[in-house]
């Protein structure tokens, strides 16, 4: 019995078929705002379109291709595994090659920062990977980092370099690839959180499910949910060692997981820096239980206009133009007003303090005067020199 592609023009089509779903991947899928009622049949359509686009740059006619022929093919890349037979509702696309190249282009820009800035090691090998297998093609263009992000971690990450550099570090950086597993099951871990440089806590076993991780500002942290008592916390990767114990109970799954990620966010997005507070603040704040602090700050030139640029600084802020200079027309101050959860008073304070001599607290009247003892005992300080 012949293979229904063992004619020519069957079998042309079927690799242009391939050829299509390789330079065009998501082709067929719905538009997010598609109201069709004829989605499949659609979708068919612009395979259709693009495979007739495809047959003519190739030189070849295939004009006579239908919709159920093609429906056909693809059953044919079904049944040799190179289609998975499942929905392709947003557009088919061959095993991973899920990009366009210009897709691949800024995916290859974040991860090039990631390897290098925020020195993730498990990236830093896929990258040096995925240079490798495109080296010598058009797609050697997205290597070049057109986007960058420039914040650098500030610990040891990778436990290669650390080895090559006789800078061994007992953290669990030396097992990210268990957390990120744990964390897409829903496993339970027992970490050793050994090391609390701004409390005096002493070092604990802790058991938590891991959430996600996390790079911010200067280092990766581990967004995690207790155990016992669903208290969310974010804390610096390199301040657990390496112990890491999967606990026996059955995993719970990756819904939960999100529903947890989600309430952590939640309070992220409210909040000001990574402390996401008590157990019993939490439930409040979730509850929407909790009332939240008004905090106003007035800059001063030359930091004006930086305030003004930060539009989306946070969800809850309000920007006031102060008055104007008569002779210059300059704005003379701005006040800031924000409302945050008393977790967040101290991380928003040491953001404040950055721009020193341009900035005082109008309100609360604690915070004002915090701020300005500061300002006195810095004063007393340089006058000692």
């Amino acid at each position: 019995m012949s293979h229904p592609h063992a004619e020519i023009r069957a079998f042309q089509r079927l690799m242009l078929l391939i050829a299509t779903l390789i330079r065009h991947p998501g082709v067929g899928g719905i538009e997010p705002h598609s109201h069709s009622t004829s989605a499949h049949h659609t979708a068919l359509k612009k395979v259709q379109e693009q495979l007739l686009g495809m047959g003519q740059q190739q030189g070849i006619d295939i004009a006579a291709c239908s919709v159920p022929t093609l429906r056909k093919d693809l059953g044919v890349l079904r049944r040799y595994g190179v289609l998975s037979d499942r929905m392709y509702r947003w557009g088919y696309f061959l095993g991973t090659g899920v990009m366009t190249e210009v897709e691949l282009q800024a995916a290859l820009n974040a991860l090039q920062s990631q390897a290098k800035y925020q020195r993730d090691p498990q990236v830093k090998q896929i990258y040096q990977t995925v240079s490798r297998r495109l080296y010598g093609t058009s797609n050697q263009d997205g290597l070049y980092p057109l986007r960058t992000q420039l914040d650098r971690v500030i610990v040891q990450t990778d436990p290669e370099e650390m080895m090559l550099r006789g800078q061994y570090r007992n953290t669990l950086f030396h097992h990210l690839a268990q957390v990120e597993a744990a964390i897409l099951e829903g496993q339970a871990l027992e970490l050793y959180h050994c090391h609390h440089p701004y409390s005096s806590a002493k070092p604990r076993y802790v058991q938590v499910y891991p959430l996600q991780l996390i790079y911010s500002d200067i280092a990766w942290y581990l967004l995690h949910e207790d155990y016992h008592n669903e208290h969310l916390a974010i804390v610096r990767l390199d301040r657990f060692s390496e112990y890491c114990l999967v606990l026996g109970d059955c995993p719970r799954g990756l819904k939960k997981q999100l529903q947890s990620l989600q309430q952590a966010h939640r309070l992220l997005e409210r909040g000001w820096g990574v402390y996401l507070g008590n157990s019993e603040e939490q439930k409040q704040e979730l509850r929407r239980e909790l009332l939240f602090t008004s905090v106003t700050i007035r800059f001063f030139s030359p930091v004006i206009d930086f305030i003004l640029e930060g539009e989306c600084r946070h969800p809850s802020q309000k920007i006031t133009l102060g008055s104007r200079d008569l002779a210059t027309g300059q704005l003379q101050f701005v006040d800031y007003t924000v409302k945050l959860p008393r977790r967040s008073l101290k991380a928003f304070s040491q953001w404040v303090n950055r721009f020193m001599e341009s900035a005082i607290f109008l309100e609360p009247l604690d915070m004002a005067d915090r701020h300005q003892q500061g300002a006195t005992a810095l004063l007393e300080k340089y006058r000692l020199l």
